[in-house]
């Protein structure tokens, strides 16, 4: 017997409902998302049959209207495209997007006289809604139309009176269409109007985007911002642009000349030479940055700036001595004579970190931490000196006193700034110093016990230099017990700290005789490079850190020593292809690297992308 099961009239009723609702959308769907594909991949072909049918059944459907559109210019059926357009514009007459639409569709058939009959009604419609302004350019930009484009921001900056808010997509415009005149003008009006958009760093690279390395458009750029300088006197930042256009042109006595003209015209007393030259000093450009302190000194005693002039140049001359890699001792002497001069007529500055600098000079490069010491303990005796310049006073002297010797002064010096700073970088640096005299001192067990401590320092340097110490002697404290290794390196450590470096030498030897398998051997020669870089031998040096990365490549130095031979080259060598490729090797072989931010940033700035 055959057994026939029957759905209930309602139940079959209510099914067929079902299927004949969900069907069409489904297929719809479908057919959106083949048609959507075929677009992305290109073929337009494909996609123009199901789009056909899409547009059919919803015409008003902004997406599938669009995308059908695009089909239909890409395979150049012109008149199909302005008929829907034609049609979609009649839908809605007062649309100012479909009006491009269809203007960009007369465009392309040469019927110039529709489209700009459009294009214009288009932007009547612009009324300081910033959506409808975006909107209408994107329409522009999207079919390649530049310079409808810019005149679409252009009416928004005139009806809005806001030159800031479309003056990077301009600039950009601009640039595209060679007007590069115009491009840098609105980038330095979007500087002035919108300044909180980045400040001169943002604007330098929208600059440099336009500009680059050639030499017409960066005089285009130059001549630009000295009208606006002579505009708008008072707007420091078009000064400071100045400066990096010239730094840009690797034009420094130029821009010494333009800026003293600058100055004269305007009466400004020296403020822009005194920036300029603190520009050029930081560019190492020291022979152009000291005339220009000088032109600023010789506007006498009465001028505001002239004492700060005399100590901003007094520490750019320490800075120059700092990056020469063979300065010579007559100019360390005449240095030191200045700054003597200096403080016999101005003994206030002994209340001035002046007096740190005038106290560097003295220890480290006029061989003489002595009279560093003495002019450190006069500042901090000074009754206006503050309580954060008297600890960093009290610091450097602690230093002063490790070089000569008396470590106990020095340790009572550091503990002196970790109690009034406790909760401060200080107080920190302080306990930091006085974890490295621990450890100078064979007490390793103290000095481990402050580093555990600092490893979680706020500051980065810190916390890092804490890490490295605290590392050295944990991998150095043998299972024997035998501490003397690193007992004598430690002291090797401050014999080099002490400057006595034909000692320290002569103590790194003995350990590698008397040790030769001693785990302390890549530290070894990261001191032995350490101090043949002291002593500007830049080959011997890099041949230590090199043993480093090919022997021990795994371990902790091997970046430190990649890094080194790196900057070696960069600045002293000047082998700057190999710097690149030694920074390029460390963000590729140690991408954990403490050094790879640096590296990167280094890259950047000669040229290379990391």
């Amino acid at each position: 017997m055959t057994t026939s099961f029957r759905l209930p009239g309602i139940c079959f009723g209510l099914l067929l409902c079902l299927t004949l609702y969900f069907v069409p959308e489904v297929s719809a769907q479908s057919k959106y998302e083949d048609a959507r594909a075929y677009l992305d991949s290109r073929d337009y072909q494909r996609a123009l049959g199901l789009y056909k049918e899409l547009y059919t059944a919803q015409p008003g459907n902004p997406e599938i209207f669009s995308e059908y559109l695009l089909v239909l210019t890409e395979l150049k059926d012109y008149k199909t495209a302005e008929q829907i357009a034609s049609d979609a514009l009649k839908r809605n007459q007062n649309d100012p997007l479909n009006m491009v639409l269809l203007g960009n569709i007369y465009l392309a058939q040469k019927k110039d006289k529709k489209a700009l009959d459009l294009f214009e009604r288009a932007l009547s419609y612009i009324n300081g809604d910033d959506v409808l302004t975006q909107q209408i350019a994107s329409a522009f930009r999207n079919a390649g139309n530049t310079a409808w484009t810019i005149r679409t921001y252009e009416r928004a900056i005139e009806l809005t009176q806001s030159p800031g808010l479309y003056s990077a997509p301009l600039a950009k415009l601009y640039s595209q269409q060679g007007e590069t005149a115009k491009a840098v003008e609105m980038v330095l009006r979007g500087a002035v109007n919108m300044p909180h958009m980045g400040g001169d760093e943002s604007t330098e690279s929208a600059l440099l985007e336009i500009v680059g390395s050639d030499p017409d458009k960066q005089k285009i750029a130059q001549k630009s911002i000295i009208r606006m300088i002579n505009a708008q006197p008072d707007n420091y930042q078009y000064t400071n642009l100045l400066i990096w256009i010239f730094s840009l042109q690797n034009s420094w006595d130029q821009a010494l000349v333009q800026v003293t003209a600058l100055e004269k015209r305007n009466s400004e007393k020296g403020r822009l030479l005194l920036e300029f030259a603190a520009n050029a000093a930081a560019h190492q450009q020291y022979g152009v940055a000291a005339r220009a302190y000088e032109a600023l000194i010789a506007y006498g005693p009465n001028n505001p700036l002239y004492i700060y002039a005399q100590e901003q140049m007094l520490q750019m001359s320490l800075s120059q001595i700092e990056n020469d890699p063979d300065p010579k001792q007559e100019a360390i002497k005449a240095l030191s004579a200045t700054f003597k001069t200096y403080f016999e007529a101005h003994p206030e500055a002994y209340a001035k970190p002046l007096v740190k600098d005038y106290a560097r000079l003295e220890a480290q490069f006029n061989g003489s931490p002595a009279s560093g010491a003495e002019l450190l303990k006069k500042a901090i005796a000074m009754p206006a000196a503050g309580k954060a310049f008297i600890a960093e006073c009290k610091l450097q002297l602690g230093d002063y006193y490790i070089i000569t010797g008396q470590l106990w002064e020095a340790a009572l010096l550091y503990a002196q700034v970790d109690k009034a700073f406790k909760q401060d970088a200080l107080g920190e640096e302080a306990r930091f110093r006085n974890a490295k005299l621990s450890y100078y001192q064979n007490d390793f067990e103290q000095a481990q016990g402050q580093l555990s401590v600092l490893k979680a320092s706020t500051s980065e340097l810190i916390a890092n230099d804490a890490m490295a110490l605290s590392l050295l002697i944990t991998e150095n404290v043998p299972a024997d017990s035998n501490m003397l290794p690193l007992q004598r390196f430690a002291y090797a450590d401050l014999l080099v700290f002490q400057n006595r470096d034909d000692e320290a030498n002569r103590l790194l030897d003995s350990i590698t005789t008397a040790f030769p398998k001693t785990s302390l051997a890549d530290d070894i020669l990261m001191l032995r490079a350490q101090l043949s870089l002291r002593h500007h031998r830049f080959a011997e040096a890099q041949d230590f850190l090199k043993q480093i990365i090919e022997r021990y490549g795994k371990d902790v130095l091997a970046d430190d020593a990649m890094f080194r031979i790196a900057e070696i080259d960069r600045k002293y060598l000047n082998k700057t292809d190999d710097a690149r490729r030694y920074y390029e090797q460390l963000i590729i072989d140690y991408p954990g690297s403490s050094y790879v931010q640096q590296a990167r940033k280094t890259l950047q700035d000669m040229g290379a992308q990391p």
